[in-house]
């Protein structure tokens, strides 16, 4: 079952989201992480080995992610979501549905 990681800044409201899309999904195991020093869970080098496919919100969380992190090989993509939504933001959700179609 291929691993996803959702980072975004502080997760809050994006990579959770994203995240709750993948419970109980019968082929993918998501989880999420922040970048920030505040971030409800920060994303740690275990968390990164451990995926499979890492998603973040804006560019800078990738630049972040290869500043501080061994990367190499882990397939990275950039999903363009600026922090503008809540949580389960209706809008939110129709925006990740249609970037994650091929995972959901």
């Amino acid at each position: 079952m291929p691993n996803l990681l959702f980072i975004c800044s502080k997760n809050q409201w994006r990579s959770p989201t994203a995240e709750a899309l993948f419970r109980n999904h019968p082929l993918h195991k998501a989880s999420s992480a922040g970048t920030s020093d505040k971030a409800r869970i920060r994303v740690n080098q275990k968390m990164i080995d451990r995926a499979d496919v890492i998603f973040v919100m804006e560019q800078k969380h990738k630049e972040l992610l290869r500043q501080r992190f061994s990367i190499d090989g882990k397939q990275l993509i950039v999903l363009d979501i600026e922090d503008i939504y809540q949580f389960n933001d209706p809008e939110l959700v129709a925006i990740l549905k249609n970037e994650l179609s091929k995972y959901l």
